[in-house]
């Protein structure tokens, strides 16, 4: 029977070594990895590899499904990632020791998958934009500052989510949207549903890219052209 208290600690330790929070940042944005690509991605060796994921399998925050002669692993939900995000707003930044650390890490700040929905410095501007043009509707709540915004469909949501692919159906004036806290910019950006249909169609119509094997995405000349017509936004 259990009737303790949350044992914190045996999940921070899982996530506590560098390793392994190497893995799990590598799976946050809910693509499915194979154990050798997770080794390049981690810097381990093929067996350390291994050992890490039967530990994260073990602990609940790791799934893995068989596809053919390969095993991929992801992610166990957004509240793992959630959790990593949390830490990431508290932790300091590794130091840069190569120019590929510092550009990998400048996309990342930039715009980056965040399990199912866009973050980084674009996902703030963008919001911040729709604010702006009564398709979000910010109201006032004493916990701003902590990223607990309150946001609601405005009453141009339909129109101008509409001019970025987003479906009318998945919005409704007065409809909740949460926020969720950027670790790299400290203001908040759009998540939920919501979220997620966002970033489904800035992808789905070109205007967002993947780049291979990570989380950063990169806006393309169809997205500067898309997001400047539509938004205002000058992306750098």
């Amino acid at each position: 029977m259990t009737c303790g208290d949350t044992d914190v600690a045996s999940v921070a330790a899982l996530i506590g070594d560098p390793a392994r929070a190497r893995i799990l940042l590598a799976l946050s944005a809910n693509q499915r990895f194979t154990a050798s690509a997770l080794a390049a991605e981690a810097g381990l060796s093929a067996p350390a590899t291994s050992a890490h994921l039967r530990k994260l399998l073990d602990s609940g925050l790791v799934e893995v499904a068989r596809e053919g002669r390969y095993r991929h692993y992801r992610i166990a939900g957004r509240d793992v990632v959630a959790a990593l995000e949390s830490l990431a707003r508290l932790a300091p930044a590794h130091p840069v020791r190569s120019l590929r650390q510092e550009g990998r890490g400048r996309a990342l700040r930039f715009a980056r998958v965040c399990y199912d929905h866009l973050a980084g410095r674009l996902a703030v501007l963008v919001v911040e934009a729709l604010i702006a043009r009564r398709a979000v509707t910010s109201l006032p709540t004493p916990a701003a500052h902590l990223g607990d915004a309150l946001w609601t469909a405005g009453p141009r949501a339909r129109p101008v989510f509409g001019e970025l692919g987003v479906s009318a159906e998945a919005l409704a004036p007065g409809q909740p949207l949460p926020p969720c806290l950027d670790w790299s910019v400290g203001r908040p950006h759009l998540a939920g549903a919501p979220g997620a249909a966002l970033l489904d169609a800035l992808l789905a119509n070109g205007w967002l890219a993947r780049l291979p094997r990570q989380r950063a995405v990169r806006v393309t000349g169809a997205g500067r052209e898309g997001l400047r017509a539509a938004l205002g936004i000058e992306p750098a």
